[in-house]
């Protein structure tokens, strides 16, 4: 998706517009962090109501309702950031209907009715995927060609560590555990918040919500947008004429065609592990806040490791290597996880006391699941970091627009299909562990895919 001014060279950007533009992952991190994946959602699981597999259900149907609508309209949006020029005034729209959805959550109490905090999870989620599109295409403006990559990990990385930083303050400060009504580090809630009216993790929507405002200020102050482009109208025509000429070139390009597809694939799993994976244990084992946030914690604190680790086998091995390696790691992480019940683990081959020896995650079949997380923790950063540089080096400089693009659509345009899979099999059989197992299909048919794939994929 090559719009009228990427193809400008990038005039000479202030070090404080590079970083406003890099603290914007730093500033939308925890959304995902906390809310999405490891404290809102486990709540909205395991404490909201009574019955946690429809919960679950729910909560897997609200991430397909987003993940339809952004899979729509994502290329329309990518094709008016490219052409249309300003961005900042898009990102400006959705960052009211972001904030303003996670203020809302706040008043998702026990009991109450489920419909309102999914309504808003839509809402914000899609707000959160749509500020990315027009944010990412900011940044070939922002630096030359050479520095893309380094600014774009850097910012990567930051994001990570702000969504980090906020799960430590909120099991730390503000979590506790119902039975002691202490924090982690054994201190009363700061604020007198109320674990048993799950004050603990409704809470998190405001704090991201305000997290957010403020650390997104600094983009809008000191980073530099385009300048006006072509009329809306005529920002969309174009922008689907390209994408249409890129489309049908793909059709001689096979190897690259094999790669987007089991691309496609293989993120639909290693997404729904993420928005799943908390929520699956907060049902089968009733973990609190606390300990949903400290499984959190030692997932970002290895996927850090695992990024620098694949960042230096990425170099010495290619790639593929690294994606394959960390496909098979989340395949078995997967029929790891699928095969855990609170008394055995591989399918009750190995039977396991459910004696709780009291502290956090207690019982053996406990320890079991953090080891299986231990696996997605190294692996889901470096699948999706290697898949990047995959396509970086299956294309010439002249391509790297339109073909990111298309890679961006890719990620987006059935990432529904793994959490409607989950919903219907959990409705159908009553099951979340067989809701689960639905992942495994997506992790291996992408890897069987790239196998067949050549690298680079050039032809």
């Amino acid at each position: 998706m090559g719009g009228h001014d990427s193809d400008e060279a990038p005039a000479k950007t202030r070090r404080r517009g590079i970083w406003g533009w890099m603290l914007f992952d730093w500033a939308a991190q925890p959304f995902f962090t906390v809310v999405t994946t490891f404290i809102f959602g486990p709540y909205f699981v395991a404490r909201l109501t009574e019955d946690p597999i429809s919960a679950q259900a729910a909560w897997s149907n609200m991430a397909t309702i987003s993940s339809i609508v952004i899979a729509i309209l994502s290329p329309i949006l990518g094709s008016i950031a490219d052409q249309s020029g300003a961005r900042k005034p898009w990102i400006l729209s959705f960052a009211v209907v972001k904030i303003a959805s996670l203020l809302m959550l706040w008043f998702a109490a026990p009991g109450s009715p489920l419909i309102l905090p999914i309504t808003f999870m839509i809402l914000a989620s899609i707000a959160a995927e749509f500020s990315i599109v027009f944010n990412d295409s900011m940044m070939p403006r922002l630096v030359s060609r050479d520095e893309v990559g380094r600014i774009s990990n850097i910012a990567w990385g930051l994001g990570y560590l702000g969504g980090m930083i906020v799960l430590i303050a909120v099991v730390t400060l503000l979590a506790a555990n119902p039975e002691t009504g202490l924090t982690l580090i054994g201190i009363p809630p700061i604020f007198g918040l109320d674990p048993a009216l799950g004050e603990d993790a409704r809470i998190t929507g405001p704090i991201a919500a305000l997290w957010y405002l403020v650390f997104i200020l600094p983009m809008f102050f000191f980073t530099p947008d385009a300048k006006k482009g072509l009329p809306l109208g005529a920002a969309v025509r174009s922008g689907f004429r390209e994408l249409g000429s890129t489309l049908k070139e793909l059709k001689q390009r096979r190897g690259l065609t094999k790669f987007l597809i089991a691309r496609m694939l293989y993120q639909d799993g290693v997404n729904g592990l993420l928005i799943l994976g908390g929520t699956f244990a907060a049902g089968m084992f009733g973990w609190v806040t606390i300990e949903i946030g400290i499984y959190g914690i030692i997932l970002n604190v290895v996927a850090i490791f695992g990024c620098i680790a694949a960042g230096l086998l990425d170099r010495a091995l290619g790639s593929k290597t690294v994606i394959v390696t960390s496909l098979i790691l989340l395949l078995i992480a997967t029929v790891g996880i699928v095969s855990t019940r609170p008394d055995s683990v591989l399918f009750g081959l190995i039977p396991l006391s459910e004696i709780d020896s009291g502290g956090w995650f207690g019982t053996a079949a406990e320890k079991a699941y953090i080891l299986f997380g231990l696996l997605i923790g190294i692996a889901f950063g470096p699948v999706q970091a290697s898949s990047r540089s995959y396509l970086a080096r299956s294309i010439s400089l002249s391509e790297t627009g339109r073909y990111f693009g298309l890679y961006a659509l890719s990620g987006r345009a059935t990432s529904f299909l793994a959490t409607l899979s989950f919903s219907i099999v959990t409705y159908a059989s009553g099951s979340a562990h067989l809701g689960m197992a639905t992942l495994i299909v997506f992790l291996a048919a992408g890897l069987l895919l790239l196998f067949r794939t050549p690298y680079p994929a050039t032809r």
